[in-house]
């Protein structure tokens, strides 16, 4: 198996992710309005971009990885297997762990909120991002391969960080109004 990874490759999957989320927002815009529409396709590109970040290997897939060299279960020790910083920013990655979720909290509000189904949408959808960072973290579990740490501290930074993205969400559907027009010409 050849590895594939690296900051390369996550960049041109953000990148294609970012250009289908673009044509998908441009063609919801007359159905949705402009600020849904947007919101929507950029909910879904945050989905993707956090795939991207935490699926793809930092530094190129290790290959093989053997049984007795695999992590034998998640970490559920608070502060995660490597506290003092990550790759790209020299901050601590639970900071960036709890800001990589905050655009789709914010977004998945801001998608919502033209409907009056966002009373259950919204707390439905933090749950969902909670498993899909659940879900995240099993990835990287099972599939040694990637080179990353299966961690119960990023599930609770990836939550917190949705929950302040929904809180800022809230304020800023209050300032865009989602559902006062259903279009709007640029």
């Amino acid at each position: 198996m050849v590895p594939v990874g690296g900051v390369g490759v996550m960049l041109l999957g953000i990148a294609l992710s970012g250009v289908v989320c673009l044509l998908l927002a441009l063609g919801l815009r007359r159905r949705l309005g402009t600020v849904t529409a947007f919101a929507l396709a950029g909910f879904l590109w945050s989905l993707v971009v956090i795939a991207c970040v935490t699926l793809v290997p930092a530094n190129g897939a290790p290959g093989i990885v053997y049984a007795d060299q695999r992590q034998p279960g998640c970490s559920w020790d608070i502060g995660g297997p490597a506290p003092d910083g990550f790759w790209i920013i020299a901050s601590g990655q639970r900071a960036l762990n709890t800001a990589l979720f905050v655009p789709s909290g914010a977004l998945l509000v801001v998608a919502a909120a033209r409907w009056r189904a966002a009373r259950w949408l919204v707390p439905a959808g933090l749950v969902m991002l909670a498993a899909y960072s659940a879900g995240i973290e099993l990835t990287q579990l099972v599939l040694a391969r990637l080179d990353r740490a299966c961690d119960v501290t990023d599930v609770v930074d990836n939550v917190t960080g949705a929950a302040l993205g929904v809180a800022a969400g809230l304020v800023l559907a209050l300032v865009l109004r989602p559902w006062r027009a259903r279009s709007r010409r640029w």
